[in-house]
């Protein structure tokens, strides 16, 4: 192999690149959202919901939900305990406490039955996430927040694509939030994107996401103390034409997995993204789950796959384990409880999966994969 196998990375086309170059020569005066305003009403209409909020990343759009769905110092949110620490890090900007659930062991999404134990008086929302675009049991998700009033804001970060009973990943809770990280599926380069079918929360997060000024305001009279969340015009340009391309990213990401189950699925000791009956995983990282019969770690698999110019990520370690919630009075018995998300980390990498593998890239991971389990 002459060349590095990269993790991720976008598929970038002519079509991006034009509509990016408008937006440089006419993303300015009065036409400045144009691309922003087009790019968040395609959104919307892709997704199947009412608003698009378009926001510079998705950690803006997990925080600006937070704020306008009134969680407040003194409450909980619960998280699912693997999960990157965007999902949980807002609620610390509001100054709650994020609580930290299990996951189930084949859609690594969050669990319903440790979700239910992990609800305390105090608990006002839940942030379900579609963890490397798998999707969580929606059904019985919604049922225990209508049952004690939950709010629920959707991390579909890693899940454009993705569906549930033919539903759209980012259409089920009172928000749902995407990223358009470079290394998304759609990508803006830096971007994100806040959804929902409320009128009162769209109303409140467009005040929010710019210094607390009203939409349409020119006297920069502000009526409250907010945030500066705001897509470019050439962000959103780009994203607009990645969305006009949605269904052939997602296609191929697809595509993607379906060369590396074809290769590694019939391998005892490995187990891979699942798609439960009644789902659609869009695959944004393909990733295996390593019963290593020699007792080599996640670290030790990472470096033998990158001695052969294989990149590789290491699945997410559990919220509960890191350094940055050592005070959190919930870490504890979370890592003690949480037996699933501790399993899936200790054992889990993520394949590359950038969109613009080869099915020839593909045989060469696959086969680096058999010959470290050898």
């Amino acid at each position: 192999m002459t060349r590095r196998i990269p993790v991720s990375g976008p598929w970038i086309t002519e079509k991006e690149i034009a509509y990016a170059a408008d937006a440089a020569r006419t993303g300015w005066y009065e036409t400045a959202n144009v691309y922003p305003q087009r790019f968040e009403k395609a959104f919307a209409d892709y997704i199947g919901v009412r608003y698009a909020v378009s926001v510079p990343h998705c950690t803006a759009a997990i925080h600006l939900s937070l704020v306008a769905l009134g969680v407040a110092p003194g409450d909980e949110v619960i998280v699912p305990d693997a999960t990157w620490i965007a999902s949980a890090a807002p609620i610390t900007y509001v100054g709650a406490t994020p609580v930290f659930a299990d996951v189930d062991p084949q859609t690594w999404c969050l669990d319903v039955d440790s979700l239910k134990a992990c609800i305390t008086p105090r608990t006002k929302a839940i942030i379900p996430v579609g963890l490397y675009g798998g999707m969580p049991d929606w059904d019985a998700l919604a049922e225990v927040a209508r049952n004690h009033g939950l709010s629920v804001v959707e991390d579909a970060a890693e899940a454009i694509g993705s569906e549930y009973r033919g539903r759209n990943a980012g259409s089920f809770g009172d928000t749902g939030v995407f990223s358009f990280h470079g290394s998304k599926t759609l990508t803006t380069g830096e971007g994100g994107m806040l959804v929902t079918d409320r009128e009162d929360l769209y109303r409140r997060v467009l005040v929010l996401r710019d210094h607390g000024r009203e939409p349409g305001d020119k006297l920069f009279f502000n009526s409250k103390i907010a945030f500066k969340y705001k897509m470019s015009a050439l962000q959103a340009a780009l994203g607009l034409a990645q969305l006009e391309r949605i269904e052939e990213l997602i296609d191929k990401k697809r595509q993607i997995f379906g060369w590396y189950r074809d290769r590694l699925a019939h391998l005892p000791q490995l187990q891979l993204n699942a798609e439960p009956s009644g789902t659609k995983n869009s695959y944004w990282m393909v990733t295996i789950l390593i019963d290593d019969p020699q007792g080599q770690t996640k670290t030790d698999w990472m470096r033998m796959l990158g001695e052969r110019g294989v990149d590789t990520r290491p699945f997410f370690h559990p919220l509960s384990s890191l350094p940055a919630y050592a005070q959190n009075p919930h870490a504890k018995q979370a890592a003690e409880r949480n037996r699933h998300s501790y399993r899936v980390s200790r054992c889990g990498i993520n394949l590359p999966s950038g969109l613009m593998l080869t099915e020839v890239d593909v045989d060469y991971v696959c086969e680096a994969v058999r010959t470290n389990l050898a």
